[in-house]
């Protein structure tokens, strides 16, 4: 069992902790590709093999050729557990040593906030919050939520159904699951992406109870 980093916005976060999201889709970056190979080629798919490593292939005349080289998935195998990075602040106050004047100022950590719960009230405060800082640099030992891998696979991203769809954590939207699933694909990854309907990373989990 391996442990992994994951990001997730603020609006996953809150999905996740509801159960509402149990999936996520991340693009593939296929290693060694065929130079000149078009991706968008409707006659490839991708196959498995016993180790888990993943790769492209297609028929020939007489045969069936690979495409590119082995490929891990980056998020891990099923039993492999992924610790989510989200948006947070530090709860903290300082206090002089009115007893030693000159002495430096001590530092009093509270706790720590997170983006996806809002912003706190002031009342609810002991000290002061810090300025929120970016997932990307959340520690492993600041993160509330550890997630466990309990599928991977591959496919075309215009693949998903509707019930993946909602696995997503997209569900607002008045055409569907599918159409909430294409708007929050477009909004985290442009139009384009959408629109060239890449090969995606299908990571399903549940979460761990603390």
């Amino acid at each position: 069992m391996r442990e992994r980093p994951i990001l997730f916005s603020a609006p996953m976060v809150r999905a996740i902790l509801a159960g509402q999201k149990t999936q996520t889709r991340r693009a593939v970056k296929w290693r060694g590709v065929d130079a000149g190979l078009n991706l968008q080629f409707s006659g490839l798919r991708a196959i498995r093999d016993r180790a888990g490593l993943w790769a492209l292939e297609s028929d020939t005349r007489t045969s069936r050729e690979t495409r590119c080289d082995l490929t891990p998935c980056p998020y891990g195998q099923p039993g492999d557990r992924l610790w989510v990075r989200e948006a947070f602040a530090e709860e903290y106050d300082y206090c002089d040593h009115p007893e030693m004047p000159g002495a430096p100022t001590e530092h009093f950590h509270f706790g720590w906030h997170y983006r996806a719960d809002g912003q706190p009230n002031r009342d609810d405060l002991e000290g002061f919050l810090s300025a929120w800082k970016p997932s990307i640099h959340m520690p492993r030992a600041v993160s509330r939520i550890t997630l466990e891998i309990t599928g991977v696979r591959v496919e075309r991203l215009h693949a998903i159904s509707e019930a993946d769809s909602r696995a997503e954590g997209a569900v607002q939207h008045p055409d569907g699951p599918w159409h909430a699933f294409r708007s929050l694909w477009t909004l985290v990854n442009g139009a384009e992406s959408w629109d060239a309907n890449p090969w995606v990373w299908v990571v399903e989990f549940k979460r761990l109870e603390a």
